[in-house]
C-alpha cells in the first residue's frame, strides 16, 4: 500500500511540474509574431496550419511573397492570385494581421534593384495583395517601407518593415567561384537611399515601444557567403548599427529572409548592452535541402535547411523574446532566447 501511494504521490508531483510549466509559459508569451519569406504560389503552402498554431497576432512577410520574374504586370497579378487561392492562406488571412516586405522574386527579377524597370507597377501590385488602403501613404511614394506599432495591456512591439530593392544601387559581380558577388568599394551604393534613411533614423528616434523589430528581406549579419547581403555594402552595415546605437531605441533585432535557409546570427556591438541578432527564416514552401556548410563568423547555433517559419515571442516584463525556427508539424526546429 505504501509503495502505491508513493507511486501516485510522484505521479502528482510530475503531473504539478507540467501543469506550472504550461502556465509559466504561457505567460511568458505577452505578445507572439510570426514571419517567413520564400514562398512559391504553386506549390502546397504546408505551413499555414503550424504558424497559426502558435497563435500570432501578426504575420510579417519576410520577401518572396510569390515567385513571378517577370516585367508582364499580368503575369504577377496572376501570381498574387494564385496565392490568394490557397485555402491555407486564406484562413490565415482570417486569422491574424498580415504585413510585409517584397524581395527580388515578388519584386519582379532576380537580385533586381533600383534599375528594375517596372518598379513602380509592381508595388501597386504588391500593395493590393497586402490589402492597403488606397489612401496610405505607401501608394504614393516610391518603396513598401513601412512602420506598424503593435501594442498589448502589457508592452508594445515596433515593427519598422524596410524596402530593400526599390533604391538598392548595383552590385559587384565576383571572379570567384562560388560566390555571385563581393562587397563593393567602401562608401559606394547604397541598400535604402536616401530618402528611406531619413525615414528609419526619424522611426528609431521616435520609438518608444519596448522592443523595435527590423525586418529586412536581405540578410544584415551574414555577409560571407556571396549572395544578396547588406555585406555588399559594408558602409551601409556600419551605418545602420551606428544609427542604432544613436537612435537609443530600446532593444533591436533584425528578421531577414532570402537564403532558403534559416539561421540565427549575432553581433556584439559597442554602445548597446545587449547583442544585435538577425533572425533570419526562409523558406516557407522550398529550402536549400543540400546545404552543406558556408562561413559566417556571427552565426550562434546551426543552419536549418527545412521548410521553417519563425516565431518572436515576447514577454515584456523579462524584457526576453524567445526566438523559434518551427517545420511542418510545427516541429521546433532550434531556438534562441535573447534576454534585454
Amino acid at each position: 500500500m505504501i509503495r502505491y501511494c508513493s507511486i501516485f504521490l510522484l505521479f502528482l508531483s510530475i503531473y504539478a511540474c507540467k501543469t506550472r510549466d504550461n502556465i509559466s509559459k504561457s505567460e511568458s508569451e505577452d505578445l507572439v509574431i510570426a514571419f517567413g519569406s520564400c514562398n512559391k504560389q504553386y506549390e502546397p503552402n504546408l505551413l499555414w496550419d503550424d504558424v497559426l498554431s502558435n497563435k500570432p497576432k501578426v504575420w510579417v512577410w519576410g520577401g518572396d511573397v510569390v515567385y513571378s520574374d517577370t516585367e508582364d504586370m499580368a503575369v504577377l497579378e496572376k501570381s498574387y492570385t494564385m496565392q490568394h487561392s490557397q485555402e491555407a492562406y486564406q484562413l490565415a488571412e482570417s486569422e491574424m494581421r498580415i504585413l510585409g516586405t517584397w524581395d527580388d522574386h515578388d519584386y519582379g527579377k532576380n537580385d533586381a534593384g533600383a534599375g528594375y524597370p517596372k518598379k513602380n507597377e509592381s508595388q501597386q501590385l504588391f500593395l493590393d495583395f497586402l490589402n492597403v488602403p488606397k489612401t496610405d501613404a505607401r501608394r504614393d511614394r516610391e518603396g513598401v517601407y513601412h512602420s506598424e506599432l503593435i501594442t498589448t495591456p502589457k508592452g508594445s512591439v515596433k515593427l519598422i518593415i524596410l524596402d530593400t530593392r526599390f533604391f538598392r544601387t548595383a552590385l559587384t559581380d565576383a571572379n570567384v567561384k562560388g560566390k555571385r558577388y563581393v562587397p563593393n568599394t567602401y562608401g559606394e551604393g547604397t541598400v535604402l537611399g536616401e530618402q528611406q534613411w531619413q525615414w528609419l533614423q526619424k522611426e528609431l528616434e521616435n520609438s518608444l515601444a519596448d522592443f523595435n523589430v527590423i525586418v529586412s528581406s536581405i540578410q544584415f549579419l551574414s555577409s560571407e557567403h556571396g549572395f544578396e547581403t547588406w555585406g555588399n555594402f559594408p558602409h551601409e552595415v556600419d551605418k545602420m548599427l551606428k544609427t542604432i546605437v544613436a537612435s537609443k531605441a530600446k532593444n533591436v533585432l533584425l528578421t531577414s529572409g532570402d537564403r532558403h535557409i534559416s539561421e540565427f546570427s549575432k553581433r556584439t556591438v559597442k554602445g548597446l548592452s545587449y547583442p544585435i541578432i538577425d533572425f533570419t527564416s526562409s523558406g516557407l514552401t522550398h529550402a536549400y535541402s543540400s546545404f552543406d556548410g558556408e562561413p559566417n563568423r556571427f552565426r550562434s547555433g546551426k543552419v536549418v535547411s527545412e521548410i521553417s517559419f519563425g516565431v518572436l515571442k515576447f514577454n515584456f516584463s523579462s524584457k526576453t523574446v524567445t526566438m523559434q525556427m518551427r517545420g511542418d508539424g510545427n516541429t521546433l526546429q532550434q531556438e534562441l532566447i535573447q534576454r534585454y
